[in-house]
């Protein structure tokens, strides 16, 4: 028997054994070392997600960990091997898989939401979803691979280029690795928070950082670019003051890339589209090249995960973990530490 961190309801999280049997035909059975506490975990939490999760749910998609055991039929995996996990499940059937876009199927299982998550002891996995990790990559630093895929994905979307002006609005941990990854792309980048933590932590990562509510961010990239506007802009606020925002700093054909989750529709400025010929993507997931290029970005060091981990807690502690990203504060990325108790469960 083995430990996990179940969602039972609104606002209550416990830990209860999990029974674990030797992994399946193509899957492989891991011993998270780190997992991530993530923007929608927090959604599943506060209970805002409660027609699409199953209860109990053992949450956690941003991990990194070894593998413990091999199912039947999977090769090139070996137990203490390093991994990520990518954690999509497709069915391979639908139009959307059809047309090539996997990570986006009209089915999708979302490995931490649809079915049982990461906050676990051990975990069996498809090996389809495992990612190799260098062996030179700390294993705290890599559970943040998956939320570096989301932004490496991001920039992508936005087609960012070498030289061009990039605005990101909202500082938290998806934000920032927006900007850092966009910044690896040879962009110039300016990152609009209002919590004064972030903004000292992006300005520590040697990024420019504007705070909104002391000073006009319209007119500061008026400036910034020679009354050009900017040529992207990330929302990540998830706020309507946010994407106003975004939508205001762009210039002639600059595009909008839609990162964080609305919980409700938003006005936007649709003039703003047509007089300007703005450009509006969403942005939702990756594929696996975003994740081997957020691998490579983790390990040169473009992106220091370690500067964004606020603190790590043992996994057991993972509701006071919760509530401490809920009430915000000086806070980034808080990882839960199952290592200690993983080894122990593989012995």
């Amino acid at each position: 028997m083995t430990l996990a961190v179940r969602y039972t309801a609104a606002r209550t999280l416990d830990t209860a054994p999990a029974e674990t049997s030797p992994p399946g035909p193509g899957e492989v059975e891991l011993a998270p070392a780190y997992v991530g506490i993530c923007g929608t975990d927090l959604h599943i939490f506060h209970g805002d997600m409660d027609a699409r999760v199953t209860t109990p749910a053992v949450l956690g998609h941003e991990v990194s960990g070894r593998i413990v055991r091999v199912g039947p039929g999977v090769e090139g995996w070996l137990p203490g091997d390093a991994v990520a996990v990518m954690p999509l499940r497709w069915d391979d059937t639908c139009p959307a898989c059809r047309a090539g876009h996997q990570h986006i199927c009209q089915h999708l299982d979302f490995i931490g939401i649809d079915s049982p998550g990461a906050m676990q002891q051990l975990w069996t996995v498809p090996a389809s979803t495992l990612v190799r990790l260098p062996d030179s990559l700390p294993l705290d630093h890599a559970a943040l691979v998956e939320p570096t895929a989301v932004a490496v994905h991001d920039v992508g979307r936005a087609g960012v280029r070498d030289g061009e002006r990039v605005v990101v609005v909202g500082g938290g941990p998806v934000g920032v690795l927006i900007a850092l990854v966009a910044r690896a792309a040879g962009a110039d980048v300016r990152v609009v928070e209002l919590s004064p933590h972030r903004r000292a932590l992006a300005s520590e990562l040697g990024l420019g950082v504007w705070d909104p509510a002391a000073e006009d961010v319209t007119d500061l990239v008026r400036e910034w670019t020679g009354d050009a506007g900017a040529d992207v802009a990330f929302e990540v606020s998830g706020a309507a003051a946010g994407v106003n925002t975004a939508v205001e700093v762009l210039g002639v054909r600059g595009r909008l890339c839609l990162v964080a989750i609305h919980p409700r529709p938003r006005e936007v400025n649709l003039h703003r589209f047509f007089w300007r010929e703005l450009t509006l993507v969403g942005a939702r997931l990756y594929d696996r090249s975003d994740f081997e290029r957020a691998v490579a970005l983790v390990s040169e060091g473009s992106v220091p995960a370690g500067r964004l981990i606020s603190k790590v807690v043992p996994l057991t502690d993972a509701p006071a973990a919760f509530e401490a990203l809920e009430s915000g504060g000086d806070v980034m990325k808080i990882l839960l530490d199952c290592t200690i108790e993983a080894r122990g469960a593989a012995e």
